[in-house]
């Protein structure tokens, strides 16, 4: 069955060939086409143009037509920063917080991850598994048609095991790609509090086999910062990761630059995730490297701690990309429009910027760039329809204006 879309304003983010992501300057320029069609067949993008172009429709009874009405079509959004699978939010803590309690504060009270898995050892992995699905829809209706899901709210064997296995089933039962991240060390567990280094052993030695023999992970993460793990434990579990085949995706310099930027390229790390702190020397480290900067934006709103030094990485040349950080504590939001939003308001992006930033690096921040992140004939057809609006600038200016009218996901509208 072929589909075509047709009545398109602006087709935004075109390409004619294989990219793997946009740095620097790049990061300026989109290809668009006005006035646009475009054409799939078996969940691919098989031609695209200006209506002037199009050559019609040979036989209509294996054809779907879909009416842009004068919307603009991007590709979905690539997130590839998540912890979409948790067992229920922390509200509480919010409360907290707005009443004076820092994010660390409330950690060492027992809050934060510690307190998400309690919550993961006693919740269902059925329960869990529906709950996840209905935060993941909900993302897809919103536009994100590619992301990254880590566990990290287990912290001992059986849970992990279970987000994992939820995320596997997330993988089965959902049309849009889904990349998974082992993150056992995500913080130390009350049982290992004056142990780190033997809870460090267990993730790497008795989780991470099994993990791996289950076949349940993509990569595998840290969180590199002081309080949590360091930059020698960060470059230990890359190292036995990449003994069984797995890149890592690393938390560093949230709160503090420790080294783990360094330590996280220099094995091989596919992308160092937050980075609200920098220093030169962490900046240094990115250079002669293919690793990208992922900047979650919405932690630092939500949280209010500073912004990711975005202009500096286009000044120095550096890939970055914009993900969602969605989770319980330090950002309970998966909506990418907003994210899209914010990179504009606080990181001083341009519309351009934002855009290549939340999709085809985002799709190389999960190696899906052959993949998705373009309109690219050969490419999964994984796009948003927006209603009609002025320009894709208006986008990232209206920030909580509902402007996505259809979700096309391999082709096929997005009803659930």
């Amino acid at each position: 069955m072929k589909i075509v879309i047709k009545n398109i304003s602006k087709l935004v983010q075109t390409e004619l060939k294989d990219i793997k992501y946009k740095a620097g300057n790049q990061m300026n320029s989109i290809n668009t086409i006005d006035d646009a069609y475009i054409e799939i067949e078996d969940g691919l993008i098989t031609n695209f143009g200006n209506m002037n172009e199009w050559k019609g429709i040979n036989d209509w009874n294996q054809t779907t037509i879909i009416d842009a009405e004068e919307g603009m079509v991007f590709p979905t959004y690539c997130d590839s920063h998540t912890h979409l699978v948790f067992p229920e939010s922390r509200e509480n803590e919010f409360n907290d917080r707005i009443n004076g309690l820092s994010y660390q504060e409330i950690a060492k009270n027992g809050g934060g991850i510690l307190n998400s898995a309690k919550k993961m050892q006693e919740i269902d992995e059925d329960k869990l598994f529906e709950e996840s699905y209905i935060r993941l829809k909900n993302l897809i209706h919103l536009g994100t048609g590619a992301i990254e899901i880590k566990s990290g709210y287990g912290l001992n064997l059986e849970s992990e095991l279970k987000i994992l296995r939820v995320i596997k089933k997330l993988k089965d039962k959902s049309p849009i790609t889904i990349k998974s991240t082992f993150l056992g060390a995500h913080a130390v567990p009350k049982e290992y509090k004056n142990n780190k280094k033997l809870y460090l052993e267990t993730v790497i030695n008795k989780m991470l086999p099994k993990i791996v023999e289950e076949k349940l992970a993509d990569y595998i993460d840290i969180f590199c910062e002081i309080g949590y793990f360091s930059s020698d434990d960060t470059i230990k579990l890359l190292q036995a990761g990449k003994q069984f085949g797995l890149r890592g995706k690393t938390h560093v310099n949230q709160f503090n630059s420790i080294g783990g930027v360094k330590a996280s390229i220099d094995n091989d790390a596919l992308s160092v995730d937050h980075l609200e702190t920098m220093r030169e020397e962490d900046f240094k480290a990115f250079k002669n490297s293919d690793c990208i900067a992922t900047l979650l934006p919405s932690c630092s709103f939500f949280l209010g701690i500073p912004y990711s030094p975005a202009q500096e990485f286009i000044k120095r040349n550096i890939p970055f990309n914009l993900a969602s950080d969605y989770n319980p504590g330090s950002s309970p939001s998966g909506d990418m429009n907003f994210i899209a939003s914010l990179g504009s308001i606080k990181l001083g992006l341009n519309a351009e910027q934002v855009i290549n930033s939340t999709t085809i690096n985002g799709a190389y921040a999960m190696q899906l760039n052959k993949e998705l992140g373009t309109i690219k004939v050969g490419k999964k057809a994984n796009l948003f329809i927006t209603k009609k609006i002025p320009s894709y600038h208006y986008l990232h200016y209206s920030f909580s204006e509902k402007l996505i009218s259809k979700v096309i996901i391999e082709g096929k509208e997005f009803k659930e």
